[in-house]
């Protein structure tokens, strides 16, 4: 069953569906938003070096340069980007006849609700991009580099990527280690791009 919006919603409701929708079992979408945001700043006490990365955590070598902190959004911004990113999984969640929940076209759908609820635009932009890091390929590199919101997309899916670990068998899981190698190669391509235009 998919649910639909007729009609404009207040932030309340929002956060309410949020929290009533599962992004996996026993973690809501409201939940889900929260952890990743806990994960992005866990990761910029790293990079500032005011703590070690916690165990187990992997962070590439890109990351760990201070240029990209320069290069954040502001942290407003930033941080409702990161709690609402996946605001729009309840409206347009459905399950398969296999009983495999799925979320089709999430990020559009998220930019939309947030949008409707009276959000930032600055945000529902990042909202909309927000899976482009995530599916990344060689030839999207230099238009994902020119975008002001490439670092702050891929510190947040670096984010995510820890926060979900547990989802995909934990941070000693083949899955967490290809998407953190898949990851680390194109955040390496595209912050060399970022810089070599910076110059």
């Amino acid at each position: 069953m998919t649910n639909t919006i007729n009609a404009p919603m207040a932030q309340k409701d929002l956060i309410s569906a949020m929290r009533g929708c599962e992004q996996t079992a026993g973690v809501s979408v409201l939940r889900h938003g929260v952890l990743v945001r806990r994960a992005y700043l866990t990761l910029i006490d790293v990079i500032s070096g005011r703590r070690a990365a916690p165990e187990r955590w992997r962070v590439p070598d890109w990351a760990m340069n201070q240029d990209i902190l320069r290069r954040q959004m502001t942290p407003e911004v930033v941080a409702a980007y990161q709690v609402y990113h996946d605001c729009g999984k309840p409206f347009v969640r459905v399950v398969d006849a296999d009983g495999r929940v799925h979320f089709p076209d999430h990020a559009a759908e998220s930019e939309r609700v947030w949008l409707e609820s009276g959000g930032n635009a600055e945000v529902g932009s990042l909202i909309r991009m927000d899976m482009d890091a995530h599916l990344l390929k060689g030839d999207q590199i230099a238009d994902f580099a020119s975008r002001p919101q490439a670092a702050t997309l891929l510190l947040t899916v670096l984010a995510e990527v820890h926060a979900n670990a547990e989802m995909f068998g934990g941070l000693n899981s083949d899955s967490f280690k290809i998407k953190i190698k898949h990851l680390d190669k194109r955040g390496r391509q595209v912050l060399a791009m970022i810089n070599a235009s910076a110059n």
